[in-house]
C-alpha cells in the first residue's frame, strides 16, 4: 500500500478533547447530586482495564464492528491473491505463491464472532492480494447499514495486484456472495485530490476505515488524503480533501460525535507526530491534537472518553510488542490503558463497553491474527 509508510496499511491517530455539554446546576438540597458527581468523577478518572484473548484464527485482521445481531464482524485482508511488481507506470506479473486463496482474486474473509470468542466465515469472496513488497491488502473495514453488512475493500492497481478488480465498497450477500456497490477506483480515477502524492501514488487508493453514520457510510482514504460519503445506488461525494490543506499526512481511521475526528499514520521513520482533525459535516478541517504516533483506530466511550489505538510507539518503523492504546479524557489528558500489543490494526466498543482490538493484524501467517478484548473497569 505505501511503500514508505505502514507496508500495506493506513494508520489513523484520533486524539480527541470533546468537551460535555453544560447541565443544569442541582442545589445540595436536590436529589442527585451525590450521583452526578461520581458521573462527573468517573468520566474525569483514567480508566484501568485487563487484556484477554478473544478470538484467534484470523487471516490478516483489520477493522471490526458489531452488528445488529450482536456479534462480532471482523474484516480481513486475507492471504494475498496473485503478485504483482511495478515497473514505472507498467505492471509486471510474477509468479503468485502457493497456498489456500493464493494466486486467486478472492479469499478474502469477513468473520463472525459470537460472544464466546467462537469465528465462523461470512464470506471469502473478497479481493485480497499481495504487492511486490510483501504487503497484503483486501477487506479493509465492516459498517451495517440495517441488517446489511457492507465491506470496504482495497484490491485495485498495479501494487496491489488486481488491476482488473477495482477498490470500493461491497454488499455482502445472506448466501456469501458479494457485489460492487461503488466503485472507488473510478471515482478517484476521475475526481483526483488537490496534492496527490507523487513517489508513493496508488491510482486506485489505500481504503482503511467506513462508518454508519447516521445511516449513511462514509469512508477514509489514505493515500490521496481524502474522505466521501457512499451511497447504496454506487453515488460517491467527497466530503473533504484532506491533502489540499495539510499534504501527504495518511489519513486512515475516523470517528464520530456531532463532528467527524480523523487520525493520520504520516509517514516514515515514525516522529510521533500525527494529529487529530476535527472535520465538520460541511468538510471543514481543525487540527485538535498531536503528539501521537502511528494511530489505526479510535472509539469515542458514551463518557466522551477517546480511545486511540497506536500501531507502533517508540520505534521508527513497525515493531511488534509496541502497540498501544491511549485513553483521552474530555479535558484532552493522555494516559496509556493498554501497552504490548503486536501489529494491531483495527478497534471498535462493543455495546458491553468494552474494547476490542484486531491484534496481529500483519507479520503472523495464515491464521495468526486475533482479536483481543480490553476489559475497561
Amino acid at each position: 500500500m505505501y511503500k514508505k509508510h505502514l507496508v500495506s496499511f493506513s494508520v489513523l491517530v484520533l486524539v480527541l478533547a470533546l468537551v460535555f455539554s453544560c447541565k443544569k446546576e442541582v442545589s445540595p438540597s436536590q436529589p442527585g447530586e451525590e450521583m452526578l458527581s461520581q458521573q462527573v468523577a468517573t468520566r474525569m478518572n483514567p480508566p484501568t482495564a485487563t487484556t484477554s484473548v478473544f478470538a484467534t484464527g484470523l487471516n490478516n485482521p483489520r477493522g471490526l464492528e458489531f452488528g445488529p445481531d450482536g456479534n462480532l464482524y471482523v474484516a480481513e485482508a486475507g492471504v494475498g491473491g496473485g503478485t504483482m511488481s511495478t515497473v514505472g507506470t507498467s505492471c509486471q506479473q510474477v509468479p503468485a505463491p502457493v497456498g489456500p486463496y493464493m494466486g486467486s482474486p478472492t479469499g478474502g474473509r469477513v468473520s463472525k464472532v459470537d460472544m464466546n470468542g467462537m469465528r465462523t466465515t461470512v464470506t471469502t469472496q473478497i479481493p485480497t492480494s499481495q504487492n511486490a513488497l510483501g504487503d497484503i491488502v483486501g477487506a479493509a473495514d465492516v459498517a451495517f447499514l440495517g441488517n446489511t453488512l457492507y465491506a470496504l475493500v482495497t484490491a485495485g492497481g498495479c501494487s496491489h495486484g488486481l488491476p482488473n478488480i477495482p477498490s470500493g465498497v461491497y454488499k455482502v450477500n445472506s448466501n456469501g456472495t458479494t457485489s460492487l456497490v461503488a466503485d472507488l477506483s473510478a471515482y478517484q480515477r476521475a475526481n483526483p485530490v488537490a496534492n496527490p502524492e507523487e513517489d508513493d501514488f496508488e491510482p486506485d487508493g489505500s481504503w482503511y476505515s467506513m462508518n454508519n453514520v447516521n445511516g449513511s457510510l462514509y469512508a477514509l482514504e489514505a493515500n490521496h488524503g481524502e474522505m466521501v460519503k457512499v451511497g447504496t445506488d454506487g453515488s460517491v461525494r467527497r466530503v473533504v480533501d484532506i491533502s489540499a490543506t495539510q499534504g501527504h499526512i495518511v489519513p486512515t481511521v475516523f470517528d464520530y460525535r456531532g463532528n467527524f475526528y480523523v487520525g493520520n499514520l504520516n509517514t516514515f521513520p515514525i516522529m510521533g507526530d500525527s494529529k487529530i482533525f476535527k472535520v465538520t459535516p460541511s468538510g471543514n478541517l481543525q487540527m485538535v491534537a498531536d503528539s501521537l504516533s502511528t494511530v489505526l483506530g479510535i472509539a469515542i466511550g458514551k463518557t466522551s472518553w477517546i480511545y486511540v489505538l497506536e500501531n507502533t510507539v517508540g520505534h521508527p518503523f513497525p515493531t511488534p510488542f509496541s502497540g498501544k492504546i491511549i485513553a483521552i479524557s474530555p479535558s484532552g489528558q493522555k494516559s496509556t490503558l493498554v501497552s504490548g500489543l503486536s501489529f494491531p490494526t483495527g478497534l471498535t466498543m462493543g455495546s458491553d463497553g468494552n474494547l476490542y482490538v484486531s491484534n496481529w493484524g500483519f507479520g503472523k501467517p495464515p491464521g495468526g491474527g486475533e482479536v483481543v478484548k480490553v476489559t475497561l473497569q
